[in-house]
C-alpha cells in the first residue's frame, strides 16, 4: 500500500494483507525523540475537528526545545493536514489511522513518512492523538490478531443477555427479564402447584432466550465461527441440555462456562472465561483447510502447490481456495524474452532482480515489473471469483505450507493435470 489515500474498493483478502505489510513496516521505524505522530480518527469525528487539533498541536509544538524534534513534529503535523484535505465531511467506514513522522534512514540521516489506512477491519473507538518515538500501532494489530465471528449468550433464571464478539469487540444486541418466581412459595399455593408454576416460567424463559438467540445468530450461521454459552449452573446446563436452540446453532456451541454476571457485562466476563475455546477456534479453520489440502494432496486430485503451479491453476479459474501462508515475503518478477515469451520468477524481497533465461528458447529475458507475490496471486484470484484464505504457522500443516510448498498453494475445482 502506498502512503497516499487509495482510490478503490478492495477485496477483504488483499486490504487485510495490505494493512499487515503496512503494521510491519511501520513498527520497524523509529524516529529520534518524540516526533512520529500517529493519530485515530473514527467513523463519524468530523474532519474539520480533526484539522482543528492538528492545527493546535502545530502551535504547541513551537514551545518544544529541540529545533530538530520541534521542526520534525510540526512537519509531520503540516503533512498529515494535507492529507486530510483529500477527506470533506466525516473518515470513512470503521474510521482511518494516520501517521507521519521524520524516521531514521540510517548514517545520520532521516526521512520522512506520511501514511493513511482506511477502514481498519474494526471501528475506530475513539479519537486518539500519539507523539513519541514509535508510531502506535498496538490497537491495529490487535484488530489483526483476533478474526472472527462468535455468538454470546449469558443466562440465569432472572435475566439473558445475547451479542457478538466480532474479533476482540463485544456487541450487546438483546437482552430479557424473566418471570420465574422465587423459591418461596406465597401462602395458600400447595407446594406442588407452586413447584409446577415454577417450572412452567423457567421452560417459558428459556424459549425466549433461545428465540432471541436464534433471531439473531440463524441468518449469520453460516459466517459464525462459534457459539459460546455461559451463567450459573445449574441454569446454562439446563437450557443447552434442554435443546432450546436452533439445531444448527447447537451444533456451533464451543462449551459452557460459568459467570457470575448475566447482563452486559457478564458478555464481557462470558469472552474472558471462554478465552482457551477461542484461541482454539481461530485456527481450526486453518487447519481444515490444510487438512483437506493434503487429503487431495495424497489422492492426487484436486490440489495444487507451488508458486508456479498455482498461478497456472489460478489463471485458468480452476482454483477455489487460494491458500497462501501469512509469513510469505517474496517478490515476484516478470520476465519477457525476444521471442515474446512471458514468466514469472520467486526472488527475495531483499534480493536485486536476478538474470532470467527464458525456459522456452533459453533466450535472455528482460526483467519487467516487480511486485509483492501475494497481491499479485490476490489480483489473479480476484479476476477468477477464487476465494484466499491466509493461513496461520502455529500448527504444524500451517508450518508445512510455508517451509515445503514456498507458502503458496490451492484448493482445485477440478482436477486439471498442471
Amino acid at each position: 500500500m502506498s502512503s497516499d489515500v487509495e482510490a478503490g474498493e478492495p477485496s477483504d483478502d488483499r486490504r487485510e494483507y495490505e494493512f499487515r505489510k503496512v503494521l510491519e513496516e511501520l513498527d520497524e521505524f523509529e524516529g529520534s525523540g518524540t516526533q512520529l505522530v500517529t493519530i485515530y480518527v473514527p467513523e463519524d469525528h468530523q474532519i474539520s475537528d480533526v484539522v482543528a487539533h492538528v492545527t493546535q498541536e502545530h502551535s504547541e509544538a513551537s514551545n518544544i526545545k529541540s529545533k530538530q524534534t520541534r521542526t520534525n513534529v510540526q512537519d509531520a503535523l503540516t503533512s498529515i493536514k494535507d492529507r486530510l484535505k483529500y477527506y470533506e465531511h466525516t473518515a470513512p467506514e470503521n474510521g482511518m489511522v494516520l501517521f507521519s513522522g521524520a524516521v531514521d534512514s540510517g548514517g545520520g540521516r532521516t526521512e520522512m513518512v506520511t501514511k493513511v489506512l482506511e477502514s481498519p477491519p474494526e471501528p475506530v473507538q475513539s479519537f486518539r492523538y500519539h507523539c513519541d518515538s514509535d508510531f502506535l500501532t498496538e490497537p491495529l494489530e490487535e484488530m489483526m490478531g483476533d478474526k472472527g465471528l462468535f455468538g454470546l449468550i449469558v443466562l440465569d433464571r432472572r435475566e439473558a443477555n445475547v451479542g457478538w464478539l466480532k474479533g476482540k469487540r463485544v456487541e450487546p444486541v438483546k437482552s430479557a427479564s424473566s418471570l420465574v418466581p422465587g423459591k418461596q412459595r406465597k401462602g395458600g399455593q400447595s407446594a406442588q402447584r407452586f413447584a409446577r408454576l415454577r417450572l412452567e416460567a423457567i421452560d417459558n424463559f428459556y424459549q425466549e432466550v433461545a428465540e432471541m438467540a436464534n433471531e439473531l445468530f440463524v441468518p449469520e450461521r453460516h459466517e459464525l465461527d462459534g457459539v459460546l454459552v455461559g451463567g450459573p449452573s445449574p441454569t446454562k446446563d439446563e437450557f443447552l441440555d434442554g435443546d432450546y436452540l436452533h439445531h444448527e446453532i447447537q451444533d456451533l456451541v464451543l462449551g459452557k462456562f460459568d459467570v457470575a454476571y448475566t447482563d452486559e457485562s457478564g458478555l464481557h466476563d462470558l469472552v474472558d472465561a471462554g478465552q482457551e475455546a477461542l484461541a482454539d477456534q481461530e485456527i481450526v479453520r486453518d487447519k481444515n483447510l490444510m487438512e483437506e489440502f493434503f487429503e487431495n494432496l495424497h489422492s492426487g486430485g484436486e490440489a495444487t502447490y507451488g508458486f508456479d503451479q498455482t498461478r497456472q491453476n489460478l489463471v485458468m479459474g480452476s482454483v477455489e481456495t487460494l491458500l497462501l501462508s501469512e509469513d510469505v515475503h517474496d517478490d515476484v518478477v516478470a520476465f519477457e524474452c525476444p521471442e515474446g515469451h512471458d514468466e514469472f520468477e520467486l526472488v527475495d524481497r531483499r534480493a536485486e532482480t536476478p538474470t532470467h533465461e527464458c525456459s522456452v528458447c533459453g533466450a535472455e529475458a528482460e526483467a519487467g515489473e516487480r511486485e509483492d507475490v501475494v497481491e499479485h496471486l490476490i489480483e489473479i484470484a480476484e479476476q477468477r471469483g477464487t476465494e484466499t484464505t491466509f493461513i496461520s504457522t502455529d500448527f504444524e500443516k500451517g508450518e508445512q505450507l510455508l517451509d515445503a510448498f514456498g507458502g503458496v498453494a490451492g484448493l482445485l475445482r477440478y482436477e486439471t493435470g498442471v
